[in-house]
């Protein structure tokens, strides 16, 4: 039979292929729309970057002077401009103040980008985060993104400039202190920053006997008075010139007086998350009235900071910024491997072992080394007072300095720290001009300590191994550590058998980092493990060191008393010259030294590991600016500062 090629097989080769070229036409037509719609969203991404990039500089410009050029962060004081300001007391010189920014723009980065979240791994959990009730670093790191003072230092050049302030006058005397409040300033919930929260914050808040703000109304008692001049301009007025006069008039975080005043004293006490302020970002979550505590954050959970959209200057770039706690140091640093953190602080063998064991770790993470103003100083403090009533072996001073003695702490540093760090002679930052080169820490000498504690009466009375005082009892003591992390674990070993070795029978005591302020309010210890930090380039011993500071659960907590510390003190607070100032610190360092209320270990550098999806991640002398980091777009990532 033929095959005949008839109308019906015409049709049909027609239809097929009128429907093929409809086909090659739809893919080409959609070839061509995702063609246009990529170019699309590669020209709106630039447009968003233009427009954040000009929103910034909206933010930056108006109602505020353009920085001088060649100004170290931008921000350099000035006199007034334009004549005497109309707020300001006359005859006296007037600096002024742009707005805040960043001291390095994230804008003139390559790869900058608007939005997403950065995550800090905390290696403890805070216990509470409303201001001047929190008082361990974790919270204050959450707090400094929140919250502004008046002023702050500039990361680069630790010189005080305006932050709410835009301007301020400095009495030549000493006695008084006035600042103008930017008009454009404004707390994260529209309301404006006034002098009447300023002075609420100082004398209705932390003034507030019945507030448990000790450590803040510690370094308080100079101050007389605070007067509001004017909506926008307040006046500090001072007993006496002191050097931190300035430190009390800029450097406390300004509360919203409409808010705070919403809850009774023993609600704020108790609260966990009472966190308002007028900074780049605010709490996710926040109560807005007593009825609403069950909405604040509380411990155990994630803490959540988002961009504060009312933020009266430069916004930040980040969307986001998350607090989670890992406490376990080996997990935190596989956290940080599985991308759960953007930040971590890693242990001194960490640091070395990735840098030394992983050549491509650099490539997607910075690894910082560095010395800022809050390298701190860790110890052990020996309860000098007593404790529930009774005296520990360490009211004597010569138990101190055998305590400190029997201890090998440039083998810690080596063994525990795998090397980095050094051997820490006293309260001051030794790279202060206060720091005292006399000053010297005291040696690893076991035979010493022996006879020392021979000499306040402990000796091996019953050849049993372990010293007697002369009653008969033992000398044995409880030390009391936070829970969780490796390095903490180890020390705890080292020192009791290094106690052990000289008769001494230390009984560990493990708890959680939460409970150390009570633990520290309560003077509930024979010996704790800690470290300072500080939030200034010169800070004031009175707040840890003076016997005022004892009182009320204030951050005197080993309770030692010191009659020529407390004078010298006095001495210092009140010398204005700063050459004369440091003279009296380093005397003020010897006294410490001799007396040992606290076996100093160490003075460590900080460490960081910061992941290479952020820019403009920067190494200053206040620390790290997070504020200022951005998540990366398509361009490479920049080597952070020095």
């Amino acid at each position: 039979m033929q095959n005949r090629f008839g109308v019906k097989d015409f049709l049909f080769l027609v239809v097929l292929l009128a429907t093929l070229g409809s086909v090659w036409l739809s893919m080409v037509q959609k070839t061509r729309m995702e063609l246009a719609q990529g170019e699309m969203k590669s020209k709106l991404a630039e447009i968003e970057q233009q427009v954040a990039q000009l929103g910034r500089t909206l933010e930056r410009g108006v109602g505020v002077l353009p920085p001088p050029a060649g100004s170290a962060g931008g921000s350099t004081a000035s006199a007034a401009p334009s004549g005497p300001a109309a707020w300001a007391r006359p005859g006296v010189k007037v600096e002024s103040w742009p707005a805040p920014h960043p001291a390095t723009d994230p804008g003139s980065i390559p790869g900058f980008a608007v939005g997403g979240e950065f995550t800090e791994l905390f290696e403890a959990q805070p216990a509470k985060l409303t201001p001047y009730i929190s008082a361990d670093v974790y919270s204050t790191r959450v707090l400094d993104r929140v919250c502004e003072g008046l002023g702050s230092f500039n990361p680069k050049t630790l010189k005080m400039e305006g932050a709410l302030a835009d301007g301020w006058q400095v009495d030549p005397e000493g006695l008084w202190i006035r600042a103008h409040i930017n008009p454009r300033a404004r707390f994260s919930d529209g309301q404006p920053v006034t002098a009447e929260d300023v002075r609420w914050t100082n004398l209705d808040f932390i003034a507030n006997p019945l507030i448990e703000a000790e450590r803040a109304r510690s370094t308080q008692d100079n101050l007389k008075d605070v007067k509001v001049i004017d909506e926008r301009t307040v006046e500090f007025v001072f007993k006496e010139p002191l050097f931190t006069n300035t430190l009390i008039a800029f450097g406390n975080p300004v509360l919203p007086k409409h808010y705070y005043a919403r809850f009774e004293p023993g609600q704020v006490n108790q609260a966990t998350g009472l966190l308002m302020g007028s900074g780049q970002f605010r709490m996710e979550r926040l109560p807005n009235g007593p009825d609403q505590l069950d909405a604040q954050w509380t411990p155990g959970q994630d803490i959540v900071l988002v961009r504060n959209e009312q933020y009266w200057a430069e916004k930040p770039s980040l969307d986001r910024m998350r607090f989670k706690t890992i406490k376990d140091d080996l997990g935190r640093l596989v956290a940080y491997r599985n991308g759960e953190g953007s930040m971590m602080l890693p242990t001194s063998p960490q640091f070395n072992a990735v840098l030394r064991d992983e050549p491509d770790f650099e490539k997607t993470t910075y690894a910082l080394k560095w010395t800022n103003m809050r390298c701190g100083y860790s110890f052990i403090a020996w309860q000098c007072g007593p404790r529930n009533g009774k005296p520990t072996p360490f009211a004597d001073t010569r138990v101190r300095r055998a305590m400190t003695m029997l201890l090998d702490r440039e083998r810690m540093i080596r063994d525990i720290w795998d090397g980095i760090g050094s051997v820490s002679k006293g309260p001051v930052n030794p790279e202060s001009p206060g720091s005292n080169p006399g000053v010297k820490p005291l040696p690893f000498d076991p035979e010493a300590a022996k006879a020392l504690l021979a000499e306040a009466g402990w000796k091996d009375r019953n050849g049993d191994g372990i010293l007697e005082n002369e009653q008969g009892d033992a000398f044995t003591f409880e030390y009391t550590y936070a829970t969780g992390g490796e390095i903490s674990e180890r020390i705890a070993r080292f020192v009791k058998d290094s106690y052990a070795k000289a008769g001494i029978v230390m009984k560990t005591r493990p708890v959680d980092w939460s409970r150390y302020q009570e633990l520290l309010k309560l003077r509930d210890f024979d010996a704790i493990t800690l470290a300072w930090g500080s939030n200034a380039p010169e800070s004031d011993p009175r707040q840890i060191w003076h016997s005022e500071s004892t009182k009320e659960g204030g951050d005197n907590f080993t309770q030692w008393r010191s009659a020529r510390a407390d004078e010298l003190i006095e001495k210092g607070r009140r010398t204005m010259d700063e050459a004369a100032r440091m003279a009296v610190w380093r005397e003020f360092e010897a006294c410490v030294a001799e007396d040992q209320p606290y076996t100093f270990i160490r003075v460590a550098p900080w460490l960081r590991f910061v992941k290479r999806d952020f820019g403009n991640v920067n190494t200053y002398k206040t620390g790290l600016q997070p504020e200022e980091f951005f998540r990366m777009g398509t361009a490479a990532a920049t080597t952070p500062a020095n």
